[in-house]
């Protein structure tokens, strides 16, 4: 006879096997639209207004979402604050002093509240604030798959050993996105994400006075606002796209081929290893960019979502 506790374990694994089959039947496009016909004109409206006031805010929640997602799924983790059960991820190192916009979404969420009170999750409204973010700064569209539940704790941890830094490498870069079910193909799409927004001088000043695959020109113009000295200007920004920093387009890639990436994990994609075609691709064909950043966020949604399923099952089974 099985014991209780390899019982239980069996138990949990059809569940969880359950959940993989059916997590994206789970979230709906249209999942709000008897509950909260006005959901959707309700945030594009509020985010439109934001990055009217600041442009840089449309990247800032996209980054945001990205964050979320890298981290037990897409379940609005990152917006918790710390309590005395949690330490959560606002202060995890990627987000510490860098991650925005949580007064956007709080101001969202409170004007859909008012639309439809105790309706849509926070999750859910961070997922189509970052959509729209894209499409006001010019970049596609796609039909958001919705219906998350709002995560009730977070994790430090986790957000540091999830979110890829800045450091990573293109192995490193391959490996955190197959985690979430993701491809090379997704991950070269998705990074394009920094077609748009800025980065702080302590992520980028090993790169632009260490490395060598940098166009000169381009590092000297980035090392007149971010000292070599740690600790000197270390908030100063500079944007991931030197040309056109608030517009969602393929610059991105062609700066790239440039040696003019900001980041040194953004180079790791335009540096003689297996993703430099698809950065050629890229910056060659702007609908082809848009095209497979659409699939890669959709893909992204649904796989982080089936990830924070088998967390909360995890959880449940051991409790």
């Amino acid at each position: 006879m099985a014991s209780p506790s390899s019982y239980m374990a069996i138990v949990t694994m059809a569940l969880l096997i359950l959940f993989l089959g059916s997590s994206t039947a789970q979230l709906s496009t249209d999942y709000y639209s008897q509950s909260c016909p006005k959901l959707f004109p309700t945030v594009k409206s509020a985010v439109k207004s934001a990055i009217a006031k600041e442009a840089r805010m449309g990247a800032s929640l996209l980054r945001l979402f990205f964050h979320d997602c890298f981290v037990n799924g897409c379940d609005g983790s990152v917006l918790l604050d710390d309590t005395s059960s949690f330490i959560g991820e606002k202060n995890a190192a990627p987000n510490a002093n860098s991650a925005r916009g949580f007064d956007v979404v709080d101001d969202i969420k409170s004007k859909v509240e008012k639309a439809c009170p105790g309706v849509v999750s926070c999750a859910d409204v961070l997922a189509i604030a970052a959509r729209d973010s894209v499409v006001i700064l010019g970049g596609p569209s796609w039909n958001v798959k919705l219906g998350r539940r709002d995560a009730r704790t977070a994790s430090q941890a986790a957000a540091n050993n999830s979110i890829p830094p800045p450091t990573s490498n293109l192995n490193q870069l391959i490996s955190r996105f197959q985690a979430l079910g993701l491809s090379t193909r997704d991950l070269v799409a998705l990074a394009g994400s920094h077609t748009i927004g800025q980065a702080r001088c302590t992520s980028f000043r090993a790169r632009i006075y260490n490395e060598t695959n940098i166009d000169n020109s381009f590092a000297k113009t980035r090392q007149s606002n971010c000292p070599r000295a740690s600790g000197s200007g270390d908030n100063n920004l500079a944007p991931l796209d030197l040309q056109t920093p608030t517009a969602f387009e393929n610059n991105y890639y062609k700066n790239l081929i440039k040696k003019k990436g900001l980041l040194h994990s953004d180079q790791q994609l335009f540096n003689g290893g297996s993703t430099d075609s698809i950065v050629r691709k890229y910056s060659n064909s702007r609908s082809n960019f848009n095209a497979d950043f659409v699939a890669g966020m959709i893909k992204m949604e649904i796989s982080a979502h089936s990830l924070d399923q088998m967390e909360r099952l995890g959880r449940t089974a051991e409790g």
